[in-house]
């Protein structure tokens, strides 16, 4: 089984391509809102599943050690969701409020494929 390191860094690789097809978007389309939006959630959503995966690997050496470990930092990361809403309420004509949850969510929906990917994958 792929350590926390690999699985984020394949994970990283999908939402690069999700963000520079958002770019694209950005750049082509007349839905400059929308699509800013979807690259600012992902952006801030891809840095909270950095965030967890670090804590992650520090809380499987620490386990190891037989160390405690506080917390896998939830608050650190709704305070981003929450920097994400903030920016996207201050510049409304720049970002779109829904666009920005949903790429916030994005990472999410990335691993939850993935896992669903690799479970299908090992029955056959």
């Amino acid at each position: 089984m792929p350590d926390v390191r690999t699985i984020f860094q394949q994970h990283q690789r999908y939402i690069f391509f999700l963000l520079s097809f958002y770019v694209l978007g950005w750049g082509f389309t007349s839905y400059k809102t929308i699509f800013l939006g979807l690259v600012l959630g992902t952006a801030l959503g891809l840095f909270n599943m950095w965030l967890l995966a670090r804590k992650v690997d520090r809380f499987g050496d620490a386990v190891i050690r037989g160390e405690k470990v506080r917390s896998l930092g939830m608050i650190s990361r709704m305070a981003t969701a929450i920097l994400a809403v903030v920016i996207a309420l201050e510049y409304s004509n720049l970002f779109h409020l829904y666009s920005v949850i949903l790429g916030l969510m994005t990472p999410y929906f990335v691993i939850m494929i993935n896992f669903f990917k690799q479970a299908f994958h090992l029955h056959k």
